[in-house]
């Protein structure tokens, strides 16, 4: 019997449980959140929650005992079960693991023991509703169900442009954007299944969305632009506020509104990669302080102002791991996050030079899904395993498993599952997440009635990093796809005639297995990204002038751009196609 996350101890017995009763007792005055959840478990296994029992027999009993926060214990013995936990956090992990042996142990429940506690106090994923993609209601609520049952306990949504403030419709108008009311909604959804909604609104770089309209220029480092360091290509607006008081004044605006709505403890500011900074407005601050001191600075302004709301604010270590002799000077009460995307991130040196510092803080790696079309899974499983191995050495309070959607977000949801699912095993057990079974461990939490495909989407993310084109947080697929093919690259070069043909079987393999299979959603999510894949090989092919191409590339690229604006609003609100789609006609007027 797998369940998932792992428990850190669980025996089978050879005896099964002989009572029919179906009743749950619980010993205790209980929470009405924790009542609600009782009740939830018990409609979906026909049980009933009994208040007063009069000898009868139970199925399911529940005790508050002393133990440590959020872990519990089961035990079934052939008179029932027993389910003990310190609070009401360890009692709904406890009914997700009771959940999932029932759902899956039939008519007969074989006798267990299991004691369980989490690795990591935070057990957090981030979704990236900023690039292109809004998810639509019932997709977050898919979404949050199946993280709940993954024991994760905070969700953030990554928002640079993407909330409805009424004093900014310029900057939100074509992204069909949360509003404070469907925000709301989403925070209780989370906070009865035991799920902190945790407010995420990036604050200094990353302000693209606002600068590129002619009324925000004024606030931009850079107002007229800036050479992007990672692509060397000029940028007509800028991504960065200026460090001084009238930035601080429009964000505190933004706090104003966006804040009140949510009641963690904790702010996510952002702060990562504000690449012009010292290049602008700020060139002669950070010429005479140090641009790590000008950061500083500023971050600690910010931090002044997220306190005004009780709240503790987080923020990406990108930038203060650049200039250690920053560390020294960062506030205690700051939470910082450790982000790397890579197998080989140094989360190890990161983690050391945070905790000598005896700041709070979370290790974030992420799910290999964005700019890979297919998904990067054998990337995924070391970049996760190596934040939470080093994580938990050097004391990290969270585990945050960052969805990034970055260039159009054009992978499909499920290319997400393997990612969710093992770095939520990973932040409650780490040891035992490494030998988790991933296709059945999705099937059994995302796909239940999909088996064969939760096998096929674990196959699609393995191919690409089968090949080592020297490629960074990006899969040879999403590069050649977006390739302009007017040369080659340096990444093209590296693949070889031989080790392309050995590409386009492996997917036309896949895809030949799926075009068989019932027509579901993710069915034609998975084909769609086949399509993608096998076209940005043909691509170079055509480039090359290998074979015959029987297929014409142009059609092709259009019944890709036409089936994706199909499968986008399945799941997504309609703000965000138009850019998403602009990236694949460009690659269509390549041809």
């Amino acid at each position: 019997m797998n369940i998932y996350p792992p428990p850190k101890a669980f025996r089978l017995h050879d005896c099964w449980t002989a009572t029919d009763s179906r009743l749950v007792h619980v010993s205790y005055s209980i929470s009405p959140r924790l009542r609600r959840a009782i009740n939830s478990f018990c409609q979906k296994h026909h049980l009933e929650l009994a208040e007063k029992i009069q000898g009868r027999n139970v199925l399911v009993t529940i005790n508050r005992v002393n133990a440590s926060p959020q872990s519990y214990s089961l035990k079934n013995t052939n008179k029932g079960i027993t389910l003990e936990a310190a609070n009401d956090d360890g009692i709904f992990y406890g009914l997700a693991t009771l959940d999932q042996f029932i759902t899956y142990s039939g008519s007969r429940l074989q006798c267990f023991t299991i004691q369980d506690q989490p690795d990591f106090e935070c057990r957090a994923v981030m979704l990236d509703i900023s690039r292109c993609k809004v998810p639509k209601m019932n997709t977050l609520f898919m979404i949050i169900d199946n993280l709940a049952a993954l024991k994760i306990n905070q969700l953030q949504l990554y928002v640079e442009h993407t909330f409805a403030f009424k004093q900014h419709r310029t900057v939100w108008k074509n992204s069909s954007p949360l509003t404070a009311g469907q925000l709301s909604e989403i925070r209780d959804y989370c906070y009865d299944r035991f799920i902190e909604l945790v407010p995420n609104l990036n604050s200094f770089g990353h302000f693209e969305r606002w600068l590129r309209h002619p009324e925000y220029r004024k606030y931009a480092e850079c107002p007229d632009g800036f050479v992007h360091p990672l692509t060397d290509k000029r940028v007509p607006f800028g991504s960065t506020l200026k460090p001084n008081q009238k930035s601080l004044k429009l964000i505190a605006g933004l706090y104003d509104e966006y804040l009140p709505i949510f009641d963690s403890q904790y702010f996510n500011v952002g702060g990562d990669e504000p690449w012009e900074l010292g290049h602008g407005w700020s060139a002669k601050q950070c010429e005479q302080k140090g641009t790590a001191q000008v950061y500083v600075s500023f971050m600690h302004k910010i931090k002044h102002m997220v306190e005004k709301y009780g709240k503790q604010t987080m923020f990406w270590a990108d930038i203060v791991l650049k200039y250690p002799e920053s560390i020294k000077i960062l506030s205690e009460d700051l939470t910082a996050l450790v982000w790397g995307y890579e197998a080989d991130h140094p989360f190890e040196q990161e983690c050391k030079q945070i905790a000598s510092r005896d700041l709070s803080f979370y290790v974030c790696p992420g799910t290999s899904s964005w700019n890979s079309i297919t998904g990067r899974q054998t990337n995924a499983t070391k970049n996760l395993n190596s934040a939470a191995v080093n994580g938990f050495k050097y004391g990290a309070k969270g585990y945050l498993i960052t969805d990034w959607g970055d260039h159009g977000h054009h992978q499909y949801l499920p290319i997400s599952f393997g990612g969710l699912t093992s770095g939520a095993c990973h932040a409650w057990n780490h040891k035992a997440a490494r030998c988790i079974t991933l296709p059945d461990a999705i099937h059994r939490i995302w796909l239940p009635e999909q088996e064969k495909l939760s096998t096929l989407l674990v196959q699609l993310g393995e191919i690409p990093d089968g090949i080592d084109v020297g490629l960074r947080n990006a899969s040879i697929f999403n590069h050649l796809l977006f390739w302009d093919m007017r040369k080659e690259t340096i990444f093209s070069k590296k693949l070889t005639e031989e080790q392309l043909g050995v590409l386009q079987q492996q997917l036309w393999e896949l895809f030949e297995e799926i075009d068989v299979m019932p027509t579901t959603l993710v069915s034609n999510e998975l084909s769609n990204a086949l399509c993608m894949a096998i076209h940005s090989l043909d691509r170079l092919a055509l480039f090359r002038g290998y074979g015959n191409h029987a297929r014409d590339p142009k059609k092709t690229m259009r019944d890709i751009i036409a089936r994706h604006r199909i499968l986008w609003k399945m799941r997504n609100r309609l703000g965000g196609l138009a850019e998403s789609n602009s990236f694949l006609y460009q690659s269509e007027k390549c041809l």
